[in-house]
């Protein structure tokens, strides 16, 4: 299997928004990652307090090395903070926090979709590390031709949780808005630092699915002129 110019052209527009969106995300976060909050709240605290006004009292705030590794773990309850997050009081700390504070509230009312990519997330892991080994043998070993079949079917269940997840996300941005806003946590300019953080993050998940939706194409077409 090779890399040809027709794979460059087809790809091209999901590399060049990868680029775009990582350009816009680490803008807007070096950006309002230098202004401070004025109700001088940490992202722990926000994460806390968000918590506590959704009667969710069973997740815990912990700390989490790297930086914007924050995420928050459906199986064992706990909303983890990266360090330039978890005890800082700026605007894009504040609204990664509540982000992730989003998806624990998200997972407290049962949302559908967050339930969805939780029960497909084995499968799509699982499927992502055997499609490109199927979809290969498949292509240089005639008798096992349906392999390249099983690989495809493999790897769209992957892109299929891609795109899930995007709902999932755009949902956890809204909510953490909507609670910033009405806690009064942030207010008037911190309000749009916050919202383009939290877009400019969301723009990353809409690459990856688009990047996937893509690699999707070009492995049927593959399949198709063998």
């Amino acid at each position: 299997m090779y890399f040809g110019m027709s794979d460059i052209l087809l790809l091209a527009p999901a590399l060049i928004l990868t680029l775009y969106a990582q350009f816009k995300i680490k803008s807007a976060y070096n950006k309002w990652s230098q202004v401070s909050s004025t109700s001088g709240l940490t992202g722990a605290q926000v994460a806390k307090s968000l918590l506590q006004r959704n009667s969710i009292l069973d997740v815990e705030v912990g700390r989490v090395e790297g930086n914007l590794t924050d995420h928050y773990d459906p199986i064992h309850k706990t909303l983890n903070l990266s360090d330039g997050v978890y005890a800082t009081n700026s605007i894009a700390a504040i609204g990664v926090a509540a982000h992730e504070t989003g998806h624990a509230i998200q997972h407290n009312v049962a949302y559908s979709p967050l339930k969805l990519r939780q029960t497909m997330y084995p499968l799509a892991n699982f499927g992502s590390m055997l499609a490109m080994p199927l979809f290969i043998i498949g292509l240089m070993v005639s008798s096992l031709k349906f392999l390249t079949t099983l690989g495809i079917a493999f790897f769209a269940a992957s892109v299929f949780f891609t795109l899930v997840t995007l709902p999932v996300e755009f949902n956890a941005s809204k909510r953490a808005l909507a609670q910033l806003t009405s806690s009064g946590m942030i207010k008037g300019e911190e309000v749009d630092g916050a919202r383009k953080v939290l877009n400019a993050a969301a723009l990353t998940y809409v690459a990856a699915a688009a990047m996937a939706v893509l690699q999707l194409i070009r492995l049927l077409m593959i399949r198709n002129d063998h």
